[in-house]
């Protein structure tokens, strides 16, 4: 029976280390959206259990930085898990072959895996074994620590047009802010090239966060800036330029949006979130028309030209927002970004948090409400001046 049972462990510590390495190579070596399927499952599960705890935390920003930990921590957790399954692996091929008990198999297996030397078998064949456990431990750990500036080179550069854009759409970020600060500022000249550096950013990040999924659970340093909220604001801002002037929208807009729907799809398909792929504009959507008429009130107020009435731009909004809508309402419940306007209520995370423009001046220190009417908009997280 114990001889059975050994070769029984010789068989499940040599599938065992293939797949390990298989796992390893695919993820960090060659990466693929349909790789990294441990990250996956491992982001989920301690995403899921943070969202869990996070109703029990006594403030927003608390909630956030328990968040925070979900994407680094999956990234640690899954480097560690490989580890693990190596020495596993290795231990129970030294068992096979070495007669020696399993706890003695783990020791030399350990001491083998993390090069450290400290415990060996006599016998050649458990000596070449002992070498191929090293050099496989080392080039793992080797390969891991060559894929942590990869990675957070990639975060670095998503989140410096996250930071960028919030002078453009307010924090959180919204769609309509984009367009009626640009008009109000009387910037409307970029706008285009806006929207070229967006449509580069979504090129940039679909190719990223789909590849290494981890990344799409990284949380901005700022805790009311997200990737997510700062993508659907531009892609919302296009969407409504088009619904509302179709005359007068730039080329770019298009081209973001369009850049814009396949990153979400990318990710969706990373992530196996199922999507219609060619769904009708009279579909419908989740966000509401009440919730649309606020947007285009904004747009009102800052006097932006309107070429189509609310219902006419309302009717032509749904047709584009059907395109993403669904990927970004499965990604919030996923990944928990901070509230924003026209997002799937929050209310575990923290209330909708609306920005808002006040013009400070010597004469008025307090400041003028610019536009956004207190009726119509909550309280701002944080209120911005524009100097006189």
């Amino acid at each position: 029976m114990e001889t059975v049972a050994r070769l029984i462990a010789l068989v499940a510590g040599i599938v065992i280390v293939i797949l390990t390495v298989w796992s390893v190579f695919t993820s960090l070596v060659l990466p693929r959206a349909t790789s990294s399927r441990m990250a996956r499952a491992l982001a989920r599960i301690l995403g899921g259990s943070a969202r869990r705890l996070a109703p029990r935390l006594p403030t927003y920003e608390v909630r956030d930085r328990l968040l925070s930990f979900v994407g680094p921590g999956a990234v640690v957790a899954v480097f560690g898990i490989w580890l693990c399954l190596i020495l596993l692996g290795f231990s129970l091929i030294v068992w096979w072959d070495t007669g020696v008990n399993f706890l003695e198999a783990l020791g030399i297996a350990g001491s083998s895996v993390t090069t450290l030397g400290i415990a060996a078998s006599g016998g050649a064949g458990a000596r070449t074994l002992e070498i191929l456990a090293a050099g496989m431990g080392l080039g793992v750990v080797a390969l891991e620590i060559a894929y942590l500036p990869a990675l957070y080179s990639a975060f670095a550069t998503r989140e410096t047009e996250v930071t960028l854009l919030s002078a453009r759409a307010g924090t959180p970020a919204w769609g309509p802010e984009i367009l009626g600060r640009h008009f109000w500022l009387q910037i409307m000249d970029e706008l285009p090239p806006l929207y070229a550096d967006w449509e580069r950013w979504a090129s940039a990040v679909s190719e990223s966060h789909a590849n290494y999924p981890g990344l799409i659970w990284f949380r901005s340093p700022e805790s009311s800036r997200s990737w997510l909220v700062g993508l659907v604001a531009m892609m919302d801002s296009a969407a409504l330029y088009h619904a509302v002037s179709p005359q007068l929208t730039p080329r770019q807009a298009r081209l973001c949006l369009s850049m814009g729907i396949r990153c979400l799809r990318s990710m969706a398909g990373a992530l196996h979130i199922p999507y219609d792929p060619d769904p009708l504009p009279t579909t419908g959507i989740r966000l509401t028309r009440q919730e649309f008429e606020s947007g285009f009130r904004r747009l009102e107020e800052v006097h932006f030209p309107l070429e189509r009435d609310l219902e006419e731009s309302w009717r032509h909004f749904q047709g584009w927002r059907v395109n993403y809508e669904p990927i970004v309402d499965a990604l919030t419940r996923l990944i928990a970004p901070p509230p924003a306007p026209w997002f799937v209520a929050q209310p575990d995370i923290g209330a909708t948090q609306w920005p808002l423009i006040l013009n400070r001046t010597p004469d008025e220190p307090q400041g003028a409400q610019t536009f956004g009417s207190s009726k119509t908009f909550k309280t701002p997280s944080a209120r911005e001046s524009k100097s006189s």
